[in-house]
């Protein structure tokens, strides 16, 4: 039984603790509120800058790109990126899982191809047991149908068909060998034909190997190609995206009526009837609109965003992506466009104007050319140099950034890349050295 002097005394140590532990208490909701008002105000800006980037993503930088590339591959995401477009120092790629197929596209009818070619085909299947994809009509060539000692390979191969077979889910990455056009033609096998985009609609990572004439976009030689192909499988490798361009044509086919009379006999009244044809395309490097074999002046207006921004009268007009900005453009005047910047260039070719000038527009815009109603002659249009197509009166081109880029795979990084090509393969601003002034002419 406790006395009366102890059970005061132990009043006071209770009440000195819960003093402490209300002065505590009381401490904890200050600072929580003051956290919590920062916190608000801190959620209030970011739902605003999130608003407004996302308004800016959609009129500026266009369309996001989607990150997933095959059935396997993706970009490393950057925590500290704001927006989608991150720093081109800091895209890496990464697989969601150890990649198991590659698709090797080598260049047709070239014979100083076959010998890297089956050296990283064997390289591919028995050191690495990779399944290797290879278009049949590569198999085709004597000089592979005829080896016997490339046969135990040839029969591990999965072949298909340039149009008529969809791969596009079945290869983790690609390897190019030979120049650029092996690249573009990569490009032109993953072509996206539904409305929703899906992960199988993406491009593969690329790998290109410079084996061909030019390689501006064909970073990595062939000697190493064993360490650099290990690295690419570890996802130890940078990436650029290179946006695409998604062409949609619209075509206008004009057919007479016809009957048929009680004796079998067709009879055409005159009456025209016309049906619509739409083809849709992704395009690396550029859409070329010119006047064919017509020698009148190509006559094209050009809208943006449905307005009437100018007629084109003169040879044709390019409409190209940062990456075509190097190849037909730059010769017709334009200036050189890194990948990694979101925009469209639109460059005429050989004007009938001192003032027609090449522009640069946001890549979130829509472009539509069509045929002037005065125009003298039809025009011809081709997507990176092929499809090419007769365009009439009633035809539409319509021009737009793709949500579906190539994930080109960089040797060191996009940048370094870019401007190593622009000095090995351009010639970018080689000039002899201006001497030295010594004090002596300086006098003088």
């Amino acid at each position: 039984k406790q006395t009366p002097q102890k059970s005061l005394n132990l009043n006071k140590e209770h009440f000195k603790h819960w003093a402490i532990i209300l002065k505590c208490l009381g401490v904890f909701i200050c600072v929580l509120a003051q956290l919590l008002a920062v916190f608000t105000c801190e959620c209030f800006f970011f739902c605003f800058f999130f608003i407004l980037s996302f308004r800016r993503t959609q009129s500026l930088h266009g369309p996001s790109p989607v990150t997933t590339f095959g059935p396997k591959a993706c970009m490393l995401q950057n925590p500290h990126a704001v927006m989608h477009i991150q720093d081109p120092a800091s895209q890496r790629l990464t697989w969601n899982k150890p990649p198991k197929s590659v698709l090797v596209i080598k260049k047709i009818r070239d014979a100083s191809l076959l010998q890297p070619f089956k050296e990283l085909c064997r390289f591919l299947t028995e050191v690495k047991s990779m399944i290797v994809y290879v278009e049949k009509k590569v198999l085709e060539d004597p000089a592979i149908s005829g080896d016997e000692n490339f046969a135990a390979v040839t029969k591990k191969f999965c072949t298909f068909r340039e149009d008529l077979d969809d791969i596009s889910n079945r290869v983790d990455f690609i390897i190019c060998l030979g120049g650029d056009g092996t690249l573009l033609y990569a490009s032109s096998l993953f072509q996206v034909f539904s409305r929703l985009p899906t992960p199988h609609s993406s491009v593969p990572p690329v790998m290109s190997f410079h084996l061909g004439s030019l390689g501006f976009l064909t970073p990595f030689k062939f000697e190493n190609y064993q360490s650099q192909v290990n690295q690419i499988i570890e996802g130890n490798a940078a990436i650029v995206l290179r946006s695409r361009l998604k062409v949609r044509v619209l075509k206008e086919n004009w057919e007479k009526k016809s009957r048929v009379d009680e004796k079998g006999i067709i009879l055409t009244n005159g009456d025209i009837e016309s049906s619509r044809k739409a083809m849709q395309y992704q395009v690396l490097n550029e859409v070329v609109v010119d006047r064919g074999p017509s020698s009148y002046l190509s006559n094209v207006d050009l809208f943006l965003d449905g307005h009437l921004i100018t007629t084109v009268q003169g040879d044709g007009v390019i409409v190209s992506t940062p990456t075509g900005s190097t190849a037909y453009a730059v010769a017709a005047g334009a200036s050189m466009i890194h990948p990694n910047v979101p925009a469209i260039m639109i460059t005429p070719i050989c004007p009938h104007s001192l003032s027609f000038r090449p522009i640069v527009v946001p890549a979130g815009v829509e472009l539509k050319i069509m045929l002037s109603c005065d125009a003298r002659n039809t025009a011809w249009v081709s997507f990176d140099g092929r499809k090419r197509q007769e365009i009439c009166h009633g035809d539409s081109i319509t021009i737009t950034t793709s949500c579906f880029p190539v994930p080109s795979i960089c040797f060191r990084d996009p940048v370094n890349d870019w401007f190593e090509s622009l000095a090995q393969c351009l010639h970018w601003n080689v000039r002899k050295k201006q001497n030295y002034l010594s004090s002596e002419d300086e006098e003088f």
